[in-house]
């Protein structure tokens, strides 16, 4: 289940990316398969592990390119273990809305993002959300260990993004076919799994994600402004100045990977 739009992203083959709250890795797993050359960062070493096993078997079974690789790095967003201008590409998604001072966070993104680089920002849209810590005091922080400490406006995102720098740019919403599901679940309980409804509706989110029929694909689309749960920001890192004026009067030459700085990588 893909919240960001590739293309948008404009991933490329070749290209570095971040996949910082990986999670179990399905927005990593998608780079992969696009030929990029992936890091997936989250502070959780236990899906860490789970995320570079399938980056194991995705290589088996020669689903990647021989120049791809995916390597897991454990890391804290307000302190990334990576030199500047590291990543042509970056993705954080649904990580934000979980982190208490998010500046320091974005001011890192933009940190290890290249000149020229895009980076997609993803967190939960304000409408679902309000409805989701209406219903439910545990489905949020304190109540909620770890979980979201606030609620965005898009207007509130992209002037943080401009804050740390980036160039914000297109966005759109995704997912409007989950709202209604968090919202049963934060009206029986968020642990209640074996609610019938609930049960009923997770069963018909699977069903869709695996097949993919087209009366829920248009649906969705047509909802997604409105009940999407989750909101993509894209923005770029500028180019400096100095860099337009040198790039008149040099040659270009091939431009080697930035080493990571030191880092925890996950074992298994």
């Amino acid at each position: 289940m893909l919240t960001v739009d590739y293309d948008k992203l404009a991933i490329r083959p070749g290209d570095l990316l971040l996949d910082l709250g990986c999670g179990f890795g399905r927005h990593a797993f998608e780079g992969l398969r696009r030929g990029a050359r992936v890091v997936a960062c989250d502070m959780a070493t236990t899906e860490l592990v789970e995320t570079r096993s399938l980056f194991g078997a995705m290589a088996t079974a020669g689903e990647i390119a021989p120049e791809s690789f995916g390597e897991c790095v454990n890391g804290d967003a307000t302190r990334l273990p990576f030199a500047d201008d590291t990543f042509d590409r970056i993705i954080a998604s649904e990580v934000m809305e979980h982190i208490p001072d998010d500046l320091a966070a974005l001011d890192e993104l933009a940190r290890v993002l290249k000149p020229g680089g895009t980076i997609a920002v993803t967190i939960p849209a304000w409408l679902p959300e309000k409805v989701c810590w209406a219903l439910s005091d545990e489905y949020h922080a304190p109540k909620a260990v770890g979980g979201h400490v606030r609620i965005y406006t898009e207007n509130e995102l992209r002037a943080k993004m401009r804050g740390a720098g980036l160039h914000d740019g297109a966005a759109h919403h995704a997912h409007a076919l989950h709202s209604p599901y968090w919202w049963i679940k934060c009206a029986v309980g968020t642990t209640n799994n074996d609610f019938p409804l609930v049960r009923w509706y997770h069963r018909l989110l699977v069903w869709d994600i695996e097949k993919r029929p087209a009366v829920t694909r248009v649906s969705e689309q047509l909802l997604n402004p409105v009940l999407g749960k989750s909101l993509v920001v894209y923005a770029t890192k500028p180019i400096a100045a100095h860099r337009d004026a040198d790039a008149d009067t040099s040659v270009s030459t091939p431009e080697s990977v930035p080493a990571p700085r030191e880092a925890a990588h996950a074992t298994a």
